[in-house]
């Protein structure tokens, strides 16, 4: 028996997103009054997608809980509709989002902070917000995925959704430069148009292996707790 249930730890992970959300937006930074506010930055969409999600988490919890032992079909068929909703938001944002935002901040951050994270942060942005924002997702995605099983999309539709949000993103980060001048992260000042178009091509690239590497994970993970569960009850079948 899991020393945490998994119902508690998706509620104490929602409200840490609430307070590293409260906590970001509270801030008053330079950045945050130009145009696009919190909202060019992927951290920030990434932050408000994984609140979100476990916020459909608690809600499909709280929802299983209340229909439990009930007859009523249309209960039923919302309750589906809700696991639905929460899975696909795992496969196609949750994971691979949360997944690029923790390697590529912390891969740059290694290279040369200064292209993804400037020093001058340091003096609105404290340490463990850093942390909530760029690192506890990876662990936090984690633990989802091996406490629940998430049925993903089929890989065409899932891959094309990956690529739609990719995309628009990189659409929305242009037109912010468009409408500005500035690029929303320094590293685009430093390389040209067509090293820009091989970088966007590759962090789309890159998501789409994430999608991948969710999927192959959710299932290595689950056909080996299935296979674990069979071992344990053979000897009953005996």
């Amino acid at each position: 028996m899991a020393l945490v249930p998994c119902q508690v730890l998706r509620v104490a992970i929602l409200l840490s997103y609430f307070s590293i959300l409260c906590a970001y937006n509270a801030i008053d930074m330079p950045a945050h009054q130009t145009y696009g506010g919190s909202w060019k930055f992927l951290t920030f969409i990434d932050l408000v997608i994984q609140a979100v999600f476990f916020g459909i988490c608690v809600l499909t919890d709280l929802s299983s809980l209340l229909t439990k032992g009930s007859d009523s079909q249309e209960q039923e068929r919302q309750l589906k509709k809700l696991i639905s909703l929460r899975d696909w938001i795992m496969a196609v944002l949750a994971f691979p989002i949360g997944v690029f935002v923790v390697t590529m901040f912390w891969s740059l951050y290694i290279y040369d902070r200064e292209v993804v994270y400037p020093k001058l942060l340091d003096n609105f942005i404290p340490s463990w917000l850093n942390h909530g924002m760029h690192t506890t997702v990876l662990p936090f995605i984690l633990i989802e995925m091996r406490t629940t099983h998430h049925q993903y999309p089929s890989r065409s539709c899932g891959l094309a959704a990956v690529c739609t949000f990719s995309v628009g993103y990189i659409l929305w980060v242009c037109w912010i430069h468009q409408v500005t001048g500035v690029w929303v992260y320094p590293l685009l000042d430093y390389i040209s148009p067509g090293a820009k178009i091989i970088f966007f091509a590759t962090v789309t690239l890159v998501l789409n292996i994430f999608y991948l590497l969710g999927e192959v994970l959710n299932n290595y993970i689950w056909d080996t707790q299935k296979c674990i569960e069979e071992r344990k009850e053979k000897p009953k079948m005996d």
